[in-house]
């Protein structure tokens, strides 16, 4: 499983305009290859913060099924105007320590 972790800062004033998109994106993301789960949080220091969590089976299943999809687009359109800047995205592997 691959933690993909993006800290989204979205334009001032455009919170609700946002999270009423994402609405929308979610129920595209949620319907790929690979997709596990997802998690959307707003800092508590920085109201106009968010993080976005989300679970993929593999690194591949986000970077090239997702992000080379017909389906991208469509997220873009809906998201992507209210970035700025545009996010940081990384990926994360479980580390067993036990």
């Amino acid at each position: 499983m691959i933690l993909e972790v993006a800290l989204l800062d979205i334009i001032p004033n455009q919170t609700v305009a946002f999270e009423k998109a994402f609405m929308q994106a979610q129920k595209i993301i949620s319907q790929m290859a690979g997709y596990i789960s997802h998690e959307l949080q707003r800092c508590l220091e920085k109201e106009n913060r968010y993080v976005l969590l989300v679970q993929w089976q593999t690194l591949e299943d986000h970077t090239v099924g997702f992000r080379q999809s017909e389906e991208y687009q469509e997220w873009k359109k809906l998201l992507h105007p209210f970035y700025d800047p545009f996010p940081t995205v990384e990926h994360f592997q479980k580390v067993n320590v036990a």
